[in-house]
């Protein structure tokens, strides 16, 4: 827990000691699970991303996944992922991805305090371009209960490139991600996830700051 409380405290430092460009966004996931067998399960995870005070989709993600649980916390993924994006100013771009995930419990029983890791690498395409982008992924995710069933939500994601490309991925550091919310049980199978998440983006130029309300609904079936 301490490890995740650095990176996170490490990470708003960064934030806030460069210039930046700033945008307010909104953010809508929905995430979509069912048991396949004792041990399998498939997942689908969609979002809509707003940018510019909101006022326009500046982002699509299309991300099915297929797991096998090895343990009763710990599950590994295999997935693809369609990400559209649409740059003010830029023409679209079609981006696709191979990706390998591992989920597991870092500390806690999941009914307390409880810090939950998820480690992703990603292979990245964009149609009309032939360099494929490697890409780190490691998010660490702390709840707590706070009354009844619902329960505080805080997370901090890295992403680090492992290569340059010609569409713009470098490598090193490029996006630092943080959210803290609320989890709420709506019905058996349903709950929703609202809250506050900042994007730091570095980049070539001026590096980006990114607000935005982002709201998930998880669906399981």
């Amino acid at each position: 827990m301490r490890s995740a409380g650095v990176a996170i405290g490490l990470s708003l430092i960064a934030g806030a000691g460069h210039a930046a460009d700033v945008d307010n966004q909104i953010w809508t996931v929905a995430q979509f699970s069912t048991d396949l067998g004792p041990r399998t399960v498939a997942t689908l995870d969609t979002q809509a991303r707003f940018f510019d005070d909101a006022s326009r989709l500046g982002q699509a993600v299309f991300r099915p996944a297929l797991g096998l649980r090895l343990s009763d916390t710990t599950t590994a993924f295999v997935g693809y992922a369609y990400v559209r994006n649409s740059p003010a100013g830029r023409p679209v771009t079609h981006e696709h991805r191979a990706w390998q995930q591992l989920t597991y419990r870092a500390a806690g029983d999941g009914k307390g305090l409880t810090l939950n890791g998820r480690t992703r690498v990603e292979q990245r395409w964009v149609e009309g371009r032939d360099d494929t982008g490697l890409r780190f992924r490691q998010q660490f995710r702390l709840t707590a209960p706070l009354t009844g069933k619902v329960r505080a939500v805080a997370s901090n994601e890295l992403f680090f490139g492992l290569n340059n490309t010609d569409w713009g991925q470098r490598d090193g550091l490029h996006l630092v991600r943080n959210f803290v919310g609320v989890s709420v049980p709506v019905r058996e199978g349903l709950s929703l996830e609202p809250g506050y998440l900042n994007q730091y983006a570095v980049r070539a130029g001026r590096n980006a700051f990114q607000h935005a309300f982002n709201v998930t609904a998880n669906v399981q079936f």
